[in-house]
C-alpha cells in the first residue's frame, strides 16, 4: 500500500478540523491536491527511474500531524544555539511549522517589506496571487504539503526596495513522540528589489523520529536580486523532503546555497525556471555526512531563453556508512542561444563503507552555447596526507585540513561575510567531531518564553 493512503484517509476525516485552523487560500488548493494524490505515489524502490531516496518509505511510518495547531511543549530550560551569533539578522522563527510573526523584527524592515505567517490578514491579497503558482500540484511530495499545511510563511519585497540586513528564520523542531510537520514558503522579490535569506533548521529531539516536509516557492522580479541558504543542523531521527521551486525574470540574479551540516535522512529537490534573459542563477551545495547518515540533492535548472548563465557546483563528503546521492538536470530549451550553463559534482568518500551516487545530465535542444557537466568520486589524496604526516601533523588532523580545503569554494560562494567566516568555523568543528547541537543560544530562549507565555 502507498504511503499516500493513509494521509488521504487523514484528510478525507479531519478535513474540517484542518480547514479550521488555517487560511482560506491554503485551503482553496486542498481538492486539487488530493485530486493529485489520487492519482499517483510517492516514489520507491523498483521504480524504473527510481534514484537513491525511498520516499514511500520515508512517509510509510505513522507519524502524527498537529491539526489543531496546538503550542509545542517546549522546556526553557533547555539550551540551544543558532550557531550564526556574529551575523546580524532580522530574525523570525517558527516551532515545528507554526510561524511566529515578530513584532520587533518586523519594525526593522524597510517600508513595504513583509515577512508574516500567512494567516495574517495583511497578506491575503499576495498569497492569493502567488500561493501555489510554482510548485506544480502534480508532483507528490508538493501535494502532500499541499494537502496538509495549515499555515506558512510569507516573505514579500515590493519593486525597487533594498533590505539591507539579511532576513533569518530559525526552524525549531520538537516533539514528544513521532510527528510530522509540513513548512510552507512563498517568497516574493517583485523588479529590482533585493534580499537575502538564511533559513536554520535544528532539532531539539535528538530521540524522536521526525518527519519535516518543506515547499518553497520563490518568484524574483526583473533586475532583481536573491541569496537564500539553507543551513540544516539536525537530529539523527529527522528525516527532511525539502522542495524549492525558483522562477526567474529577465536579468535577475538568483544565489541559492544548501548546506548539510548534520542529518538524519535529507532529500532536497532544487528547480529553477530562468525565463527572462541575462538572468543569472548559481546553485550551491554542501554535505557532510558520517555514521549511517543519508543525503540526496536532486537539481532541476531550465533554461527558457537565451543570454542566460548558471552554474551549479555541489561537493560531498561521506565516512563510516554514509550514503550520498545526487542527479542533476540542466535543459537548454529550443530557441535558447548563447546560454552558458555548467553543473559540477565532486565528491570524497572518507572510508571504505561510504557510498556515492551521482547522475549528471546536460540536455540541449539549440545552437550557439557554451555547456559542460562532470562528476568524480575519489578518496582523500594519500600523497598530501603522507606529506603532511612527515611535517608533524597527526593523521586526524590532515583528513580534518584535507576535507576542509576540499569545500572551501562552497563557503567562498556565500555573499554574506559574516556567514562565511562562521561556516569555516563550524565545517572544521563538523570535520573534528566536535560540533555540537542545540546549546545556548538567546534567539531560542526568546522564542521559548513566547511560546510558553501564549
Amino acid at each position: 500500500m502507498s504511503s499516500i493512503k493513509q494521509y488521504i484517509d487523514l484528510y478525507n476525516e479531519f478535513g474540517p478540523r484542518i480547514n479550521t485552523a488555517s487560511h482560506e487560500v491554503l485551503n482553496a488548493m486542498r481538492p486539487a491536491a488530493l485530486a493529485s494524490l489520487n492519482e499517483c505515489r510517492m516514489p520507491s524502490k523498483g521504480d524504473e527511474n527510481y534514484e537513491i531516496s525511498d520516499l514511500d518509505a520515508i512517509y510509510s511510518p505513522d507519524y502524527g500531524v498537529n491539526i489543531d495547531r496546538l503550542d509545542v511543549a517546549v522546556d526553557t530550560e533547555e539550551p540551544f544555539r543558532c550557531d550564526v551569533p556574529n551575523l546580524s539578522t532580522i530574525l523570525f522563527y517558527a516551532s515545528n511549522d507554526i510561524y511566529h510573526d515578530n513584532q520587533l523584527a518586523s519594525s526593522q524592515l524597510p517600508k513595504g517589506v513583509v515577512v508574516a505567517s500567512m494567516r495574517s490578514a495583511e497578506v491575503d491579497e499576495v498569497v492569493k496571487r502567488y500561493y501555489g503558482k510554482v510548485a506544480p500540484i502534480d508532483n507528490p511530495q508538493v501535494a502532500l504539503n499541499t494537502l496538509l499545511a495549515q499555515d506558512g510563511m510569507l516573505v514579500y519585497v515590493p519593486a525597487g526596495t533594498v533590505v539591507e540586513k539579511p532576513i533569518q528564520l530559525v526552524n525549531l523542531s520538537r516533539a514528544a513522540s513521532p510527528m510530522m510537520t509540513n513548512r510552507r514558503m512563498l517568497i516574493v522579490v517583485e523588479d529590482m528589489a533585493q534580499v537575502k535569506m538564511l533559513v536554520c533548521d535544528h532539532t531539539q529531539s535528538g530521540d524522536v523520529d521526525l518527519l519535516n516536509t518543506q515547499v518553497i516557492e520563490v518568484v524574483v522580479g526583473k533586475g532583481a536580486t536573491f541569496d537564500f541558504y539553507d543551513l540544516e543542523e539536525a537530529s539523527a531521527g529527522t528525516h527532511r523532503v525539502s522542495s524549492m521551486w525558483v522562477r526567474q525574470a529577465a536579468d535577475s540574479n538568483v544565489l541559492i546555497n544548501g548546506i548539510t551540516l548534520m542529518n538524519g535522512t535529507t532529500r532536497n529537490d532544487y528547480h529553477i525556471e530562468i525565463d527572462g534573459e541575462r538572468a543569472e542563477t548559481q546553485l550551491l551545495g554542501m554535505a557532510i555526512a558520517s555514521g549511517s547518515q543519508h543525503v540526496d540533492n536532486h537539481t532541476y535548472i531550465g533554461h527558457n531563453v537565451g543570454y542566460c548563465r548558471s552554474n551549479e557546483l555541489f561537493k560531498y563528503v561521506l565516512d563510516d556508512d554514509a550514503v550520498g546521492a545526487f542527479a542533476g538536470k540542466i535543459l537548454v530549451a529550443p530557441g535558447s542561444p548563447r546560454t552558458e550553463a555548467y553543473q559540477s559534482n565532486r565528491n570524497i568518500c572518507a572510508s571504505g563503507n561510504a557510498k556515492m551516487f551521482t547522475k549528471p545530465q546536460l540536455e540541449i535542444y539549440t545552437d550557439d552555447v557554451k555547456c559542460g557537466h562532470g562528476a568524480t568520486v575519489g578518496q582523500l589524496d594519500q600523497d598530501a596526507m603522507f606529506y603532511m604526516q612527515t611535517r608533524g601533523i597527526s593523521c586526524r588532523e590532515a583528513r580534518t585540513l584535507l576535507m576542509q580545503a576540499f569545500m572551501s569554494d562552497i563557503i567562498d560562494g556565500v555573499r554574506l561575510d559574516a556567514l562565511k567566516d562562521r561556516l569555516r568555523h563550524l565545517v572544521e568543528k563538523r570535520f573534528a567531531g566536535t560540533l555540537a547541537q542545540c546549546r545556548s543560544c538567546t534567539v531560542a530562549q526568546v522564542c521559548h518564553t513566547k511560546i510558553k507565555k501564549k
